[in-house]
């Protein structure tokens, strides 16, 4: 059996379309911590294409999108002692392109924390396939407060 994922531990009612593991039509993506990064691994279908072969570019934005968000969310559960990681928010993200990302097996994506403060993280990240790059992201996300409308996420 897999190392249970952080969204399965601290969310698994949730039904973003990225990281929910309760929505059923979404990407479900799995974040799992090894050492100083948290890892996803995660195999395309069909219908993530851009065209033949190609994974979808707005399908890896997601991917960057929910999976660095909870890199940061960990992060801060780590460093302020809690049971369960604060509810976050994408501020801004950027996603590079260096080459078409194969559609077929497995991709991984490597995220670590490398600034922070104390209500707001930027995370770097990498996606892999096959041992190559294929893009590279970066972002920065916010722990929100009681009455943000994500405040409740994880519930």
């Amino acid at each position: 059996m897999p190392a249970e994922s952080l969204q399965e531990r601290y969310a698994p009612r949730s039904t973003c379309f990225g990281c929910g593991p309760a929505n059923a039509n979404g990407l479900r993506i799995r974040s799992v911590v090894e050492g100083d990064d948290v890892v996803l691994e995660w195999r395309p279908a069909p219908h993530h294409e851009a065209f033949p072969g190609a994974l979808s570019g707005g399908v890896i934005g997601a991917l960057f999108d929910c999976h660095m968000n909870w890199t940061a969310a960990y992060r801060f559960m780590r460093r302020d002692g809690l049971d369960r990681p604060p509810a976050t928010v994408t501020a801004s993200y950027e996603v590079r392109f260096v080459r078409p990302t194969p559609a077929a097996g497995k991709v991984r994506i490597l995220a670590r924390v490398v600034e922070e403060h104390p209500d707001r993280a930027t995370v770097e990240a990498r996606l892999e396939a096959g041992g190559a790059v294929y893009a590279t992201g970066r972002g920065t996300f916010v722990a929100v407060s009681p009455g943000h409308p994500a405040y409740h996420r994880w519930d």
